[in-house]
């Protein structure tokens, strides 16, 4: 059996998978990550226990997505906007409370790995070999498979790209830089935008509805910028990689007009005259984290 946690920065998702990739339990559990680095450790090992008790099975390993991503030459998290994570031993402070090994990666890595090796890409581009998956949400981020396996690189850091320069419009990130493809194109940055032009709070669940409509500025400046940044950031990720496919995750996927109005923007930023990435919606859904921590 394959055990998978995706750590979130509100919940805590848990999943048991058989040989043959079918569900035996799932289940979450809040974050609670106002209460601490602690507090966070004793509810991963709260799940565990949980899915332990419902199926009466033992795991001999677990794999555990988690935001940011283990340094690898201290074995320490960083990089994490769940800010209390950056700094500790998280895999010791984990095998410890839960007892056995564990293998640790950045949720958007799973994200990657599970639309690749069980989602849209081998249902529609089977024979991919460099896959590059897009979280799009209340963050950014990115995860690199080649050949089935994540490219993690020499500082744990490969695909990302939430974190790259995009514009100093964006001003300051939480990680101390500037101008991060983060701080344009989150949900948060979209509204932060809107809000500043417009003089009124939206979330994008209000802002998109306007801009389609055409009677708010405000909400058309917003979006159009979101479509020239989104195309100019990832435009850099095929540049460098060329990867056969892009899978694009998290809430701000479901918008459609990234692929209607932002997706035909990127070719104008190509060292190349045609841009033959295929751009792909996931098929997991919000198991695709999780499923991916058990792959590990």
């Amino acid at each position: 059996m394959n055990w998978g946690i995706d750590l979130g920065g509100t919940k805590i998702e848990g999943v048991i998978l058989d040989p043959a990739g079918k569900v035996i339990d799932r289940r979450r559990v809040a974050t609670e990550r106002e209460h601490g680095y602690e507090h966070i450790v004793s509810r991963i090992a709260l799940l565990v226990d949980q899915m332990k008790d419902a199926t009466g099975l033992i795991p001999e390993r677990i794999g555990i997505g988690t935001p940011g991503t283990i340094d690898p030459p201290t074995g320490l998290m960083k990089n994490s906007n769940t800010t209390v994570l950056n700094g500790q031993s998280l895999g010791k402070d984990l095998e410890a409370a839960i007892g056995v090994p564990l293998t640790l990666a950045n949720d958007a890595n799973c994200f990657a790995v599970a639309e690749t090796l069980m989602g849209c890409v081998p249902q529609q581009m089977p024979g991919a070999k460099v896959v590059f998956g897009v979280i799009l949400g209340t963050g950014t981020g990115g995860g690199l498979v080649v050949n089935g396996q994540i490219l993690g690189g020499a500082q744990g850091i490969g695909g990302e790209w939430g974190h790259m320069f995009l514009d100093n419009s964006g001003g300051y990130c939480y990680c101390g830089r500037v101008g991060c493809a983060e701080r344009i194109l989150a949900g948060p940055s979209i509204e932060k935008y809107y809000a500043g032009i417009s003089g009124s709070s939206l979330t994008v669940k209000d802002i998109v509805p306007r801009y389609r409509a055409g009677n708010d500025p405000a909400a058309t400046a917003a979006m159009e910028r979101w479509f020239h940044f989104f195309a100019k950031g990832i435009s850099t990720i095929i540049n460098v990689i060329d990867p056969d496919v892009i899978v694009l995750g998290g809430g701000l996927s479901n918008i459609e007009e990234l692929y209607t109005k932002a997706i035909p923007q990127v070719v104008d930023h190509l060292f190349n005259p045609r841009m033959d990435t295929v751009f792909l919606k996931p098929e997991l859904g919000d198991s695709a984290g999780v499923f991916g921590a058990a792959l590990l």
